[in-house]
């Protein structure tokens, strides 16, 4: 088994409409004013970025996000990710109940030396680290997309 590989999965119950949703994720510039871990985004370009984050853990993970596919009609959002973790991630926004599901998955494997090392008695802490940051994201869109 390689340690260094994650898979992530998480599902958002949000209050609004997919399309709502859909054009709040799309601007990722905009996610350090709402989702506290996302510390910093560098738009180097129209599809392309430098995001920073930070959890619970002492760390920084810094990779560049490039969008490979933008579909309003499907609600898909999916980028391509390099630098302390390389893989993909992908948020898909379905009608859910009056409001939306919006499903991000995730396939990356870590770069970033130290946390290579870290790899085997550190995996438990990495992804209780990932659940929180994406706890606290959920909460984060569902207060900004009430106050808009």
């Amino acid at each position: 088994m390689d340690w260094t590989h994650h898979r992530f999965r998480s599902l958002w119950r949000l209050p609004a409409p997919p399309a709502v949703v859909y054009a709040a994720l799309e601007r990722v510039e905009d996610y350090p004013r709402w989702w506290p871990q996302v510390r910093e985004v560098t738009r180097l370009d129209e599809h392309t970025g430098i995001i920073r984050v930070r959890s619970l853990l002492p760390y920084d993970l810094t990779f560049t996000s490039r969008e490979v596919r933008r579909d309003p009609v499907a609600g898909v959002l999916e980028a391509a990710l390099t630098g302390d973790v390389d893989g993909w991630s992908r948020w898909t926004v379905t009608p859910h109940g009056t409001g939306s599901l919006a499903r991000y998955d995730q396939e990356v494997r870590v770069r970033k030396p130290l946390l290579r090392r870290l790899a085997v008695p550190g995996r438990p802490f990495f992804r209780a680290n990932h659940r929180l940051m994406m706890r606290a994201g959920r909460r984060g869109l569902a207060a900004h997309l009430e106050a808009v």
